[in-house]
């Protein structure tokens, strides 16, 4: 399902996937074709803080589809003909305490603009669906918890380049990032900010807040998950990040030396991840936490007193 098709439908509709969805399309998407190695599906539930089912070789066959990865790996119920996952293992979305909850998919990071069952599925991709709270934002366009995805294998099978883009190529936090991008044999550019042609490449915004905000894709940020996907709202000046909750609520107003690693996109653009914080300290506690093991399955991640806190936050923490 399309994010038009949903609108066509009724609102209450879009987060019954996005288009993870539409599973009489294509037949499902099984056929002939290699099989696509080294994948991996994930399933959780609230913004990825309680793990459901976690497959690092899940069963595949054929010229795969996210669909047909699904159902081959897990229980699924649908609904509306089939064109709707209702339930995972038994999970079902709908509402709880009055609130909208369904399933969403992301691969590699990102959330699909179509149906699951029309989405190919490449070799080393991360398939990661969740099931969440979405009144505060109907889409999520870009999560980092499937890191270092999708810098190794790319958007729709396809590896892009990747530049990491600094308000200070010289700092610390720079080359920290550059290095963990090249320990994954991501063969990264470096430079400063805005300082070269981007089009359909993976960028890293690396530094304050008040010199990241300048980006397009990443200013939107401030304005809320409603706009950005992103569940952390940063003051314009940089020195302030309020971390909030499911709900879109603030649960505390984070200062100095706080850190934030966040991915947003700018329209049907590859995503541009941040590693911001209020202040240089901040900065340098994003890029220590550019790591599987900070990063894994969290929409994003603020850093308070050099720890990892993932965003949303829990209400009363």
């Amino acid at each position: 399902m399309s994010s038009t098709f949903a609108r066509a439908r009724r609102p209450a509709a879009l987060p019954a996937l996005l288009g993870a969805l539409a599973a009489l399309l294509a037949g499902c998407g099984a056929g002939a074709g290699s099989t696509p190695a080294e994948t991996k599906l994930t399933v959780t539930q609230d913004f990825g803080a309680r793990a459901q089912r976690d497959v690092e070789a899940p069963k595949v066959s054929g010229s795969e589809t996210v669909m047909r990865l699904l159902q081959r790996n897990t229980k699924v119920t649908t609904r509306f003909g089939g064109g709707f996952v209702q339930s995972i293992d038994g999970v079902a979305g709908g509402r709880r305490e009055g609130r909208p909850v369904d399933w969403f998919y992301y691969v590699n990071g990102i959330e699909a603009s179509e149906g699951a069952a029309g989405v190919r599925l490449h070799p080393g991709d991360r398939v990661w669906w969740d099931r969440h709270d979405w009144g505060a934002a109907m889409r999520v366009p870009a999560v980092v918890g499937s890191y270092p995805e999708p810098f190794v294998h790319g958007v729709n099978g396809r590896r892009l380049p990747v530049r990491v883009e600094c308000a200070d190529p010289s700092a610390p936090a720079c080359d920290e990032v550059f290095k963990a991008l090249s320990g994954f044999g991501v063969p990264a550019a470096k430079g400063g900010l805005r300082t070269a042609q981007t089009e359909q490449t993976l960028r890293v915004v690396v530094g304050p807040w008040r010199a990241a905000r300048d980006d397009l894709a990443l200013r939107g940020i401030e304005q809320g998950p409603a706009r950005s996907g992103v569940y952390a709202r940063p003051a314009a000046d940089g020195r302030t990040i309020r971390a909030l909750d499911p709900r879109g609520r603030p649960t505390r107003t984070l200062g100095a030396g706080t850190g934030l690693v966040a991915a947003a996109r700018n329209g049907d653009d590859p995503p541009v991840w941040a590693v911001t914080g209020t202040d240089a300290n901040g900065v340098d506690a994003a890029a220590r936490a550019f790591t599987e093991r900070a990063l894994d399955r969290r929409f994003a991640v603020a850093v308070v007193g050099g720890r990892a806190v993932a965003l949303p936050e829990a209400p009363g923490r």
